[in-house]
Formats: structure tokens, sequence, C-alpha cells
């Protein structure tokens, strides 16, 4: 679920690639994910914006509600809480119901207008349309791999001890030898990509 749930933050705050990555987690085995984890992201300052310390909690684990957030408010779990220096905003998973915490910072909030592209019909239609020869899908290969690498750098971590240094560039960790191995994959003889 961690393209569909950072999805928003991945991009808005244009993340890229963790500098680092911990986690922690109830029993891991080989074979199965853990029941919860608690997944660490620490991204580097990049064009104009500073550092970004991002949290995944998963499973049984949840994440702190936050103080400001109204005793009578639904705490969506399944979503993101943005912690900004002049307040803070959650949404539910994809995106959905964005809000100012307190809820009250929403009283007299008027949305900004529209300036992005929409999405015509549903995302299976804009990615035909991107087959057939249309402009890009909204999560092409280009945007959607990165992505994709970092959510899969939460299950690195989980499988190895102690934080992870990435070098996203050269898809390596580099202060743990050992875990390269899961980066990737030896096919046998006759099974190559």
């Amino acid at each position: 679920m961690g393209c569909h749930i950072i999805d928003h933050p991945y991009w808005a705050l244009k993340l890229g690639y963790p500098d680092s990555v911990e986690a922690s987690s109830t029993h891991i085995n080989t074979e199965t994910a853990p029941l919860a984890s608690i997944v660490t992201y620490n991204f580097p300052a990049r064009e104009n914006l500073p550092p970004v310390r991002l949290h995944w909690y998963d499973g049984g684990i949840k994440p702190p509600r936050p103080e400001e957030l109204e005793s009578q408010a639904k705490w969506p779990v399944d979503g993101v809480l943005y912690i900004g220096d002049r307040g803070k905003i959650m949404h539910v998973s994809h995106g959905g119901t964005p809000m100012l915490i307190p809820l009250s910072r929403m009283r007299g909030f008027r949305k900004p207008e529209k300036t992005l592209p929409r999405v015509k019909g549903s995302h299976e239609q804009n990615w035909i349309n991107a087959c057939k020869g249309g402009t890009p899908a909204c999560s092409n290969f280009d945007y959607s791999g990165p992505l994709t690498e970092v959510v899969l750098l939460g299950n690195l971590a989980l499988r190895t001890k102690g934080p992870l240094l990435w070098d996203g560039p050269n898809m390596r960790v580099t202060n743990n030898e050992a875990a390269n191995q899961y980066v990737q994959r030896e096919y046998r003889p006759g099974w190559t990509l």
C-alpha cells in the first residue's frame, strides 16, 4: 500500500531517493511480512526544500494521534499526516479528504484554484491512453519506478539490521554489503531478463 499512500507526499515534496532508511518490526521471517512495522526514511534537502523525515506505520502499530486533532474527530490511521512549520494537514488513503488540523482551521478555508491536469476517466483508462500514444500516464514509469524503489527500501530495511545508507542513482546500500543481496537478483541460467 506504500505506493498508494505515500505517493502524495512523495510527489508534492519532490522527495526522490532517501539518504537512509531504517525499520523496526514484530517478528519477521523469510516467508512473510511482519505483523507490524515502522519504517523511517530520511530524505535530503532538494530544490530549495528542507530535509524530510517520513515515518511509515504498518500493521498493528498505530501512528500517534496528533494532539491538535479534536477528541471527537476521526483519526484516519490509513492516511498521511504532514507536519510543517505552520501547522499540520492530514488526508486519508489515496490522498482523499485533505484537512487542516485542528479541524477548526478548516472554517473559512478556501480551496486553491485547480492548476494541475486531471485524469479523465479511470486510472486504468489513463494508462491505456498512454499505451496508445497519448500523453504519458499520470504515474508513468519515470515517476512510479523510483517511488516503488523507495517503498521497497522499507522491505530491505526490515530484512537487515541497523540503518541503511542508500545510494539511489547506483541502487546500492553503502554501509551494509550484505543488504545488497536483496537489491539485485541473480537469475539462473536460462532465466535472464
